[in-house]
């Protein structure tokens, strides 16, 4: 079961990008021998994808001349509180929204949107909900911030490797061992339960294609 939640809150603060997640949950997977250890969360990795961190709005809207840029706004400093002590993950998701404006003659309200897609194996969508934040700008003022938050759940035996692949993850080898030197990752049934287990909770703004191709070329 997986399901995600958004809304605004109004609040004030700046600054970019991703953020990590709770450490209850966690497995170290070691390399017996070979010293290497990593360590996984049932938390989801959250960030924001690539080329949807930031909006342009024109006037005209058709144009796409920089005399015609309206409002430019950025999600900036994005973190996030896991709870993975229930049947579900839970992740609360927040960041903040800072705006430009270029015309300041008059006081005027902005609302964009955005949305928190949970992701599955770094690439199957399994999750996404749209809502939007407000920005308001006071006559003269150029600038405007504001703060949201999303959430989303995950249901914790989804993100729960399965036993086997626990044990192989985390077997201590011992040097001579026949595969002492073996990767267990490069099995791709364990590389597949890996990736079945690992999610991500991702934010950006809710972009047309028309904007996305901007993001992409500017």
């Amino acid at each position: 079961m997986v399901f995600v939640n958004a809304r605004y809150i109004a609040a004030p603060l700046v600054l970019l990008l991703v953020a990590g997640c709770a450490k209850s949950g966690e497995i170290d997977v070691s390399g017996g021998g070979a010293g290497i250890t990593a360590v996984r969360s049932a938390c989801p990795t959250v960030g924001v994808p690539a080329g949807t961190g930031d909006v342009t709005l024109f006037d005209p809207p058709a144009s796409r001349a920089a005399s015609a840029i309206d409002v430019v706004a950025t999600i900036s400093n994005v973190r996030s509180t896991c709870n993975d002590q229930g049947e579900d993950v839970s992740t609360r998701v927040t960041f903040d929204v800072r705006a430009r404006r270029t015309r300041t003659d008059g006081a005027r309200d902005v609302t964009l949107p955005y949305f928190i897609v949970v992701t599955r194996g770094g690439s199957q969508v399994v999750a996404k909900r749209v809502s939007q934040v407000g920005l308001h700008f006071d006559a003269g003022q150029s600038l405007a911030t504001t703060s949201a938050e999303a959430s989303s759940a995950v249901a914790r035996s989804a993100a729960t490797l399965p036993q086997d692949v626990r044990d192989r993850l985390t077997r201590r080898r011992k040097a001579g061992d026949e595969d002492a030197a073996v990767d267990p990752l490069a099995d791709p049934t364990v590389r597949q339960a890996v990736a079945s287990a690992t999610f991500e909770a991702l934010v950006g703004f809710q972009l047309t294609q028309d904007q996305l191709r901007y993001n992409a070329t500017r």
